[in-house]
């Protein structure tokens, strides 16, 4: 490899965001049953949520996303250099606010100790919110943020390092904002961004033509 200028690329160290707190009162179900296709519902009627890690020279900070189940949409974000629950309720103000979205919205996430936290729950009930969990050991019941969080990770962070927090939080907002929601492409969507998938979807129907 080294005759040939090659260089390997090792895996990163894995951090573990999901911590489950075996003492929250909560009875939350699974409320989505893996049925993530666009189709299967509409804009803001279902959200998921997750927290990932990104590393700088300053040290870790983490990112917690809100996601439109329908457009594929990053709806409301938070960075921050703790994994408190302030930092998901942060995430869900940002959608609250942006969407503002009916009652019955369903809000679904994993179990980590942030989204069943009292804070959290509480944040919840005040909107109207319902929530829904992932079942215990089953990773791919939020299969559509860890999907996300990969196409982060390949196409934003392994490809930077970021001196301060600071710069990590401006790096991934342009990438969300300005990429992701507006031009990334995505093959469940038809070829077509969350923006103009949404577009598309809110659109009126044409009016028939006259006899």
């Amino acid at each position: 490899m080294g005759t040939h200028g090659l260089a390997g690329r090792s895996k990163r160290r894995f951090k573990t965001t999901t911590i489950v707190d075996p003492e929250a009162e909560t009875t939350a179900t699974d409320r989505l049953r893996r049925a993530f296709a666009p189709t299967s519902v509409e804009l803001d009627r279902a959200w998921v949520g997750d927290i990932t890690y990104l590393r700088t020279w300053e040290g870790w900070c983490y990112l917690a996303t809100v996601i439109d189940l329908a457009s594929r949409r990053v709806v409301g974000f938070a960075i921050a250099d703790h994994m408190r629950a302030s930092l998901v309720c942060d995430a869900l103000r940002m959608a609250l606010l942006a969407r503002r979205p009916a009652a019955a919205l369903i809000f679904h996430s994993d179990r980590g100790s942030q989204y069943t936290s009292a804070a959290f729950r509480a944040l919840l009930t005040s909107h109207g919110v319902l929530q829904s969990l992932c079942r215990p050991r089953q990773c791919w019941d939020n299969a559509v943020a860890e999907s996300f969080f990969a196409t982060l990770k390949t196409e934003l962070v392994y490809r930077h390092s970021w001196p301060t927090r600071s710069a990590a939080r401006l790096a991934v907002f342009e990438f969300i904002e300005v990429f992701y929601n507006r031009r990334r492409l995505h093959s469940a969507l038809g070829y077509c961004s969350p923006a103009e998938y949404e577009a598309q979807r809110l659109r009126p129907p044409s009016a028939a033509p006259a006899a």
